[in-house]
Protein backbone atom coordinates (compact mmCIF):
# COMPACT_ATOMS: atom_id res chain seq x y z
CA UNK A 1 0.00 0.00 0.00
CA UNK A 2 1.15 3.41 -1.05
CA UNK A 3 -0.07 6.61 0.56
CA UNK A 4 -0.66 9.92 -1.33
CA UNK A 5 -1.22 13.78 0.06
CA UNK A 6 -4.25 15.81 -1.56
CA UNK A 7 -3.41 19.18 -2.98
CA UNK A 8 -4.67 21.59 -0.46
CA UNK A 9 -3.15 19.77 2.64
CA UNK A 10 -0.77 22.38 3.31
CA UNK A 11 -2.85 25.58 2.40
CA UNK A 12 -1.75 28.33 0.15
CA UNK A 13 1.07 25.91 -1.18
CA UNK A 14 1.91 25.09 -4.91
CA UNK A 15 2.22 21.49 -5.95
CA UNK A 16 5.56 21.52 -5.75
CA UNK A 17 6.38 22.80 -2.39
CA UNK A 18 3.18 19.84 -2.35
CA UNK A 19 5.77 16.70 -3.65
CA UNK A 20 8.38 18.60 -1.66
CA UNK A 21 6.85 18.09 1.76
CA UNK A 22 5.66 13.93 0.53
CA UNK A 23 9.30 13.01 0.21
CA UNK A 24 9.97 14.64 3.69
CA UNK A 25 6.88 12.81 5.22
CA UNK A 26 8.10 9.39 3.36
CA UNK A 27 4.80 9.27 1.76
CA UNK A 28 4.01 8.36 -2.32
CA UNK A 29 2.62 10.90 -4.54
CA UNK A 30 0.26 13.73 -4.80
CA UNK A 31 -3.42 14.02 -5.61
CA UNK A 32 -3.87 17.07 -7.74
CA UNK A 33 -7.31 17.46 -9.21
CA UNK A 34 -7.12 20.60 -11.68
CA UNK A 35 -4.24 19.49 -13.97
CA UNK A 36 -5.46 22.08 -16.31
CA UNK A 37 -3.89 24.79 -13.74
CA UNK A 38 -0.64 23.62 -14.20
CA UNK A 39 2.49 24.31 -16.01
CA UNK A 40 2.48 20.26 -17.20
CA UNK A 41 5.88 20.43 -18.51
CA UNK A 42 7.66 22.57 -15.35
CA UNK A 43 6.00 20.04 -12.93
CA UNK A 44 6.86 16.81 -15.04
CA UNK A 45 10.50 18.30 -14.47
CA UNK A 46 10.08 18.89 -10.91
CA UNK A 47 9.07 15.63 -10.19
CA UNK A 48 11.88 13.56 -11.41
CA UNK A 49 14.00 16.60 -9.26
CA UNK A 50 11.95 15.55 -6.15
CA UNK A 51 11.32 12.01 -6.64
CA UNK A 52 7.82 12.33 -6.22
CA UNK A 53 4.81 12.93 -8.52
CA UNK A 54 1.13 13.63 -9.04
CA UNK A 55 -0.40 10.04 -8.64
CA UNK A 56 -4.26 11.24 -9.16
CA UNK A 57 -5.83 14.16 -11.15
CA UNK A 58 -9.42 14.43 -12.30
CA UNK A 59 -11.29 14.54 -15.57
CA UNK A 60 -11.96 18.07 -17.45
CA UNK A 61 -16.06 16.80 -16.65
CA UNK A 62 -17.95 15.84 -14.11
CA UNK A 63 -21.52 14.60 -16.27
CA UNK A 64 -21.71 11.08 -16.78
CA UNK A 65 -26.09 11.00 -16.72
CA UNK A 66 -26.71 12.98 -19.34
CA UNK A 67 -26.21 11.40 -22.26
CA UNK A 68 -26.78 14.45 -24.26
CA UNK A 69 -23.05 15.70 -22.48
CA UNK A 70 -21.27 12.31 -23.47
CA UNK A 71 -18.98 14.29 -26.22
CA UNK A 72 -17.97 17.23 -23.91
CA UNK A 73 -17.14 14.12 -21.45
CA UNK A 74 -15.12 12.07 -24.04
CA UNK A 75 -13.13 15.33 -25.35
CA UNK A 76 -12.48 16.60 -21.63
CA UNK A 77 -11.14 12.98 -21.03
CA UNK A 78 -9.35 13.11 -24.33
CA UNK A 79 -7.11 16.10 -23.12
CA UNK A 80 -6.92 14.75 -19.51
CA UNK A 81 -5.19 11.84 -20.74
CA UNK A 82 -2.63 13.71 -22.76
CA UNK A 83 -2.04 15.64 -19.59
CA UNK A 84 -1.47 12.21 -17.84
CA UNK A 85 1.08 11.66 -20.89
CA UNK A 86 3.44 14.88 -19.66
CA UNK A 87 2.85 14.11 -15.41
CA UNK A 88 3.11 10.22 -15.68
CA UNK A 89 0.15 10.19 -13.84
CA UNK A 90 -1.91 6.79 -13.99
CA UNK A 91 -5.27 7.55 -12.36
CA UNK A 92 -8.39 9.85 -13.46
CA UNK A 93 -11.11 10.11 -10.84
CA UNK A 94 -14.30 10.86 -11.78
CA UNK A 95 -17.58 11.83 -10.41
CA UNK A 96 -20.71 10.81 -11.95
CA UNK A 97 -23.45 14.33 -11.77
CA UNK A 98 -26.55 15.24 -9.66
CA UNK A 99 -29.28 13.62 -10.59
CA UNK A 100 -31.65 14.44 -13.78
CA UNK A 101 -34.93 15.75 -12.64
CA UNK A 102 -37.88 13.72 -14.51
CA UNK A 103 -35.68 11.08 -15.63
CA UNK A 104 -35.81 7.52 -14.06
CA UNK A 105 -32.77 6.45 -12.87
CA UNK A 106 -32.28 3.18 -15.09
CA UNK A 107 -31.84 6.14 -17.52
CA UNK A 108 -29.12 7.54 -15.96
CA UNK A 109 -27.82 4.58 -15.24
CA UNK A 110 -28.01 3.42 -18.44
CA UNK A 111 -26.25 6.47 -19.66
CA UNK A 112 -22.95 6.06 -17.00
CA UNK A 113 -22.82 2.70 -18.79
CA UNK A 114 -22.60 3.91 -22.46
CA UNK A 115 -20.01 6.27 -21.81
CA UNK A 116 -17.73 4.44 -19.68
CA UNK A 117 -17.40 1.66 -22.31
CA UNK A 118 -16.31 4.36 -24.55
CA UNK A 119 -13.93 5.66 -21.89
CA UNK A 120 -12.73 2.28 -21.36
CA UNK A 121 -11.41 1.81 -25.08
CA UNK A 122 -9.67 5.49 -24.95
CA UNK A 123 -8.18 4.29 -21.10
CA UNK A 124 -6.90 0.58 -22.12
CA UNK A 125 -4.85 2.16 -25.75
CA UNK A 126 -3.50 4.92 -22.63
CA UNK A 127 -3.04 2.58 -19.82
CA UNK A 128 -4.74 4.80 -17.64
CA UNK A 129 -6.99 3.99 -14.94
CA UNK A 130 -10.30 5.86 -14.81
CA UNK A 131 -12.06 6.07 -10.85
CA UNK A 132 -15.36 6.47 -10.82
CA UNK A 133 -16.02 8.03 -7.35
CA UNK A 134 -19.63 7.67 -5.04
CA UNK A 135 -20.08 10.36 -3.02
CA UNK A 136 -22.45 11.39 -0.20
CA UNK A 137 -25.26 13.19 -0.68
CA UNK A 138 -26.15 14.03 3.26
CA UNK A 139 -23.20 16.54 4.34
CA UNK A 140 -21.42 17.57 1.30
CA UNK A 141 -22.88 16.85 -2.15
CA UNK A 142 -26.75 16.67 -2.31
CA UNK A 143 -28.56 14.90 -5.36
CA UNK A 144 -24.99 14.11 -6.25
CA UNK A 145 -26.00 10.73 -8.75
CA UNK A 146 -24.08 8.00 -7.67
CA UNK A 147 -24.02 7.52 -3.39
CA UNK A 148 -24.01 3.67 -2.74
CA UNK A 149 -21.10 1.09 -2.98
CA UNK A 150 -23.13 -1.81 -4.00
CA UNK A 151 -24.36 0.35 -7.48
CA UNK A 152 -21.18 1.43 -7.88
CA UNK A 153 -20.17 -1.53 -8.35
CA UNK A 154 -23.06 -3.04 -10.23
CA UNK A 155 -22.46 -0.29 -12.79
CA UNK A 156 -18.85 -1.46 -13.23
CA UNK A 157 -19.48 -4.62 -13.60
CA UNK A 158 -21.50 -3.95 -16.25
CA UNK A 159 -18.72 -1.38 -18.21
CA UNK A 160 -16.60 -4.72 -17.51
CA UNK A 161 -13.03 -3.17 -18.31
CA UNK A 162 -10.05 -3.01 -16.00
CA UNK A 163 -9.37 0.24 -16.77
CA UNK A 164 -12.75 1.05 -15.09
CA UNK A 165 -12.60 1.17 -11.90
CA UNK A 166 -13.96 2.48 -8.27
CA UNK A 167 -12.36 5.24 -5.52
CA UNK A 168 -14.09 4.27 -2.63
CA UNK A 169 -13.82 7.02 -0.12
CA UNK A 170 -13.75 5.81 3.52
CA UNK A 171 -15.28 9.31 4.59
CA UNK A 172 -17.94 9.57 1.74
CA UNK A 173 -19.34 5.64 2.50
CA UNK A 174 -19.43 6.22 6.38
CA UNK A 175 -21.87 8.72 5.62
CA UNK A 176 -23.98 6.93 2.93
CA UNK A 177 -23.99 3.27 4.12
CA UNK A 178 -21.78 2.41 6.54
CA UNK A 179 -20.36 -1.13 7.24
CA UNK A 180 -17.35 1.24 6.32
CA UNK A 181 -15.03 -2.71 6.69
CA UNK A 182 -17.53 -5.53 4.98
CA UNK A 183 -17.38 -3.01 1.73
CA UNK A 184 -14.04 -1.67 1.73
CA UNK A 185 -13.22 -5.32 1.54
CA UNK A 186 -15.71 -7.04 -0.57
CA UNK A 187 -15.26 -4.83 -3.41
CA UNK A 188 -11.60 -4.66 -3.45
CA UNK A 189 -11.09 -6.08 -6.87
CA UNK A 190 -13.45 -3.56 -8.02
CA UNK A 191 -11.66 -0.48 -6.55
CA UNK A 192 -8.23 1.15 -7.47
CA UNK A 193 -8.24 3.65 -4.92
CA UNK A 194 -9.13 4.36 -1.59
CA UNK A 195 -9.60 8.13 0.16
CA UNK A 196 -9.71 8.70 3.71
CA UNK A 197 -10.98 11.01 6.35
CA UNK A 198 -12.54 10.89 9.42
CA UNK A 199 -15.73 11.72 10.32
CA UNK A 200 -17.16 13.96 11.34
CA UNK A 201 -15.41 16.86 9.66
CA UNK A 202 -13.50 15.77 7.15
CA UNK A 203 -10.27 15.97 8.83
CA UNK A 204 -7.08 13.90 9.55
CA UNK A 205 -7.91 10.17 10.78
CA UNK A 206 -7.44 9.78 14.33
CA UNK A 207 -9.95 12.98 14.57
CA UNK A 208 -13.46 11.46 14.61
CA UNK A 209 -15.06 8.35 15.16
CA UNK A 210 -13.30 5.88 12.46
CA UNK A 211 -11.03 3.44 13.60
CA UNK A 212 -8.51 3.45 11.15
CA UNK A 213 -5.90 0.99 12.27
CA UNK A 214 -8.70 -1.89 11.93
CA UNK A 215 -9.75 -0.25 8.41
CA UNK A 216 -6.63 -0.39 7.29
CA UNK A 217 -5.25 -3.75 8.44
CA UNK A 218 -8.47 -4.98 6.42
CA UNK A 219 -7.91 -3.26 3.25
CA UNK A 220 -4.29 -4.19 3.24
CA UNK A 221 -5.35 -8.33 4.30
CA UNK A 222 -7.36 -8.15 0.96
CA UNK A 223 -3.74 -7.74 -0.77
CA UNK A 224 -4.50 -4.59 -1.94
CA UNK A 225 -1.09 -2.47 -3.25
CA UNK A 226 -2.20 0.74 -4.65
CA UNK A 227 -2.86 4.20 -3.18
CA UNK A 228 -4.64 5.17 0.00
CA UNK A 229 -4.75 9.20 -0.08
CA UNK A 230 -5.13 11.28 2.61
CA UNK A 231 -8.12 13.45 1.31
CA UNK A 232 -8.93 15.48 4.16
CA UNK A 233 -8.25 18.77 6.29
CA UNK A 234 -6.62 19.08 9.41
CA UNK A 235 -7.53 20.21 12.78
CA UNK A 236 -3.33 21.13 13.44
CA UNK A 237 -0.41 22.22 11.96
CA UNK A 238 -0.06 19.16 8.93
CA UNK A 239 3.56 18.17 9.68
CA UNK A 240 2.74 17.81 13.05
CA UNK A 241 -0.74 15.79 11.68
CA UNK A 242 1.07 13.59 9.16
CA UNK A 243 3.51 12.76 11.73
CA UNK A 244 0.96 11.42 14.34
CA UNK A 245 -1.00 9.61 11.34
CA UNK A 246 2.47 7.84 10.75
CA UNK A 247 3.10 7.29 14.67
CA UNK A 248 -0.30 6.16 15.46
CA UNK A 249 -2.24 4.64 12.90
CA UNK A 250 0.50 3.20 9.84
CA UNK A 251 2.91 2.19 12.72
CA UNK A 252 0.15 0.07 13.84
CA UNK A 253 -1.15 -1.23 10.33
CA UNK A 254 2.74 -1.18 9.18
CA UNK A 255 4.33 -2.62 12.28
CA UNK A 256 7.92 -3.80 10.22
CA UNK A 257 7.47 -0.64 7.85
CA UNK A 258 7.09 -2.48 5.12
CA UNK A 259 4.57 -0.74 2.34
CA UNK A 260 3.73 2.00 4.30
CA UNK A 261 7.19 4.34 4.19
Amino acid sequence: MKFSLCIGAYQGKDAIYHLEKIKEHGFHGLEYYSWWDLDLEKISKEQERIGAGIIATCTRYFNLVDSSRRAEYLAGLKETIEACKILGTQSIITQTGNVQDGVSREVQQQAMIETLKQCAVMCEDADVILEVEPLNGLVDHQGHFLQYSDEAVSIIDKVDSPNVKLVFDVYHQQITEGNVIRNATKYAERISHYHIADNPGRNQPGSGELNYVNILKAIKETGYNGFVGLECGYTKNTDEALEEFSQTILNHVFPSGAGAR
